[in-house]
């Protein structure tokens, strides 16, 4: 029996669809595992479990020294950007000096050599003169100008001649980011977390799996669950928990000091800059086929 001449026909100047399909042409979907998925019992920073973790106002997770290291650098970088605009705005300055220098030398020397020259001006529009309107003998000091201009002159097709493009450095912003949401942070407005840890007999954890639970419900924490942290006492309690006794009595379950509803802080929870975490769990990656190579070149397809 014959097989499909349509999946076989391999002499043609252009990919079939079955053909696209086999080198992966188009978008390519799939579906995000566990693995993909950040913990909410790690760091932001480092992805692992977290070491005296502390939380920002928009609920990411650090560990203590992850994010201080990260501030001080961010400190760092921005003197170091200051010191290079303050560098900058100095040269310009004294460049515009000496280009004013520059001009009003010109503008005396031109005046000095219109009224004291060897030889006198005339009206005679048909007197031949150059443009800065020297003739004769003072002509002499517009054609040192071209020479020095034509000196100074900047070539592309000259590798010794080629002009440089001046790097401007834009005025930097003076406050640290968070390196999870991208908004102003400051060392002040960081608050530590404290999670209540499974210490049953049949959950025996060591340093490296441990196990935390709702101090309210004892419901033992999870990724797919929502949870909150009080910014006044640092204690984790699950959304509906939260809901349900903080926001009502305002005060904590577990150490019995006053809050706020301001105080309750949600926690992000997974999601890293690799994938992301919430009800659309799919990673989606673009194909175009290349010149040449059957395979070409692949970008992230766009958001939708």
């Amino acid at each position: 029996m014959p097989q499909r001449h349509s999946k076989n026909n391999n002499d043609l100047a252009f990919f079939t669809y079955d053909e696209k399909r086999k080198l992966g042409y188009g978008t390519q979907k799939e579906r995000l595992g566990k693995d993909s998925i950040k913990p909410f019992d790690a760091c932001s920073l480092c992805l692992k479990p977290f070491i005296d973790p502390m939380s920002c106002q928009k609920g990411h997770l650090f560990c203590k020294q992850c994010i201080l290291e990260c501030l001080l650098s961010q400190k760092k970088d921005i003197q170091r950007r200051v010191v290079a605009h303050a560098a900058q705005q100095k040269q310009e300055k004294e460049e515009e000096e000496e280009r004013l220098m520059l001009e009003k030398a010109k503008e005396l020397d031109a005046f000095d050599q219109q009224n004291h020259g060897a030889l006198p001006q005339y009206s005679d529009r048909n007197y031949s003169r150059d443009k800065n309107g020297f003739h004769g003998a003072n002509s002499v000091k517009a054609t040192s100008y071209e020479e020095e201009a034509l000196r100074t002159m900047k070539a592309f097709w000259l590798p010794s001649a080629t002009p440089e493009a001046s790097v401007k450095v834009e005025a930097p912003s003076t406050s640290t980011v968070c390196p999870e949401g991208n908004e102003k942070l400051k060392l002040k407005t960081l608050f530590p977390v404290q999670f209540t840890e499974d210490t049953s007999e049949h959950k025996k954890s060591n340093a490296l799996d441990r196990t935390y639970i709702c101090p309210s419900c004892k419901v033992t924490l999870t990724n797919t669950m929502s949870l909150v942290a009080l910014s006044s006492c640092g204690h984790v309690f699950c959304k509906k928990c939260a809901d349900r006794f903080v926001a009502v009595d305002k005060v904590c379950l577990v150490c019995n000091k006053a809050c706020k509803e301001r105080h309750m802080v949600n926690l992000e929870k997974g999601g890293t800059g690799f994938a992301g975490h919430g009800d659309n769990l799919e990673a989606r990656d673009f194909k175009h086929l290349g010149s040449g190579s059957g395979l070409g070149l692949v970008r992230p397809a766009m958001k939708t």
